[in-house]
């Protein structure tokens, strides 16, 4: 049972950030998945007061506030147009709309969690995140930090990704992924990454080759992909199912983003 001595709604980051660095304090989210631990939290840290719920045009990137819903992030018209509706398809079958109605974008993020369909998404697409003491980081740097007590405000996505994909396969349609993967060409890099192995997503880079077929490209990828990531067990499914999921979700995803290039 999740149990709290204190409330705070800081009116600051820095008087959030104080509050923080006690060791039972903690930050608010949406709650979805702190409220089902089993923890005494000192003083629990709302930071609903501090505008960190926009989705801001920044020139170069999109910054997306920490507090900003999923279902404000799937519904944002701006974002799906640039981001070719990965954005969209990446949260849609994330429990239902009323759970994504709470959810934030920084919760997901900030928890860094193996089975996280945002996170392999941010990663394929070069995300940052910024946080009020450290500044910003990539999110694969900070997929790499330990335990960072500090407080993440936004996540920053670069603009202009020539062609995106994501898939994912579930037991039931609203489960956790059993294996996820997103695609992101830019230019002539390919960013591949690949998530609830049931470990945290890594990301996989290639340069693309105009002269070969899009097809055997894509075999190429999902054959080095497959072969090069660790898979682990659990109850839903085991390594050795994950490695042959592997092989199909990325050949997919990197088809669907070099024919969509193609086409463009």
């Amino acid at each position: 049972m999740l149990t709290i001595d204190t409330y705070l709604r800081p009116k600051s980051l820095e008087e959030a950030y104080e509050a923080m660095q006690k060791k039972n304090n903690a930050v608010l989210g949406g709650m979805l998945w702190l409220r089902l631990g089993n923890r005494r939290i000192g003083t629990a840290i709302d930071l609903s007061a501090l505008g960190l719920d926009q989705v801001e045009d920044a020139g170069n990137a999109w910054k997306i506030g920490a507090y900003t819903t999923l279902r404000t992030m799937e519904m944002h018209t701006d974002l799906q147009e640039e981001f070719r509706g990965v954005l969209r398809n990446c949260v849609s079958s994330i429990v239902g709309v009323q759970f994504r109605n709470l959810a934030t974008v920084g919760g997901s993020v900030f928890g860094r969690y193996g089975f996280s369909d945002i996170v392999t998404t941010f990663l394929a697409l070069d995300a940052s995140v910024e946080l009020y003491k450290h500044g910003i980081v990539s999110l694969e740097e900070f997929c790499g930090m330990g335990n960072v007590k500090d407080i993440l405000t936004h996540i920053h996505l670069p603009k202009f990704p020539a062609a995106a994909a994501y898939c994912a396969q579930r037991n039931t349609v609203t489960d956790f992924p059993v294996l996820n993967t997103c695609a992101v060409l830019r230019n002539t890099t390919l960013t591949v990454t690949v998530g609830a192995r049931p470990l945290r997503a890594v990301p996989f880079r290639f340069e693309i080759c105009n002269t070969i077929s899009a097809a055997e490209q894509a075999e190429s990828i999902a054959k080095q992909i497959s072969e090069n990531t660790i898979f682990a067990s659990n109850a839903r499914a085991s390594a050795e199912y994950r490695q042959h999921l592997c092989h199909v979700l990325v050949r997919r995803a990197v088809l669907e983003v070099l024919q969509k290039k193609e086409a463009e």
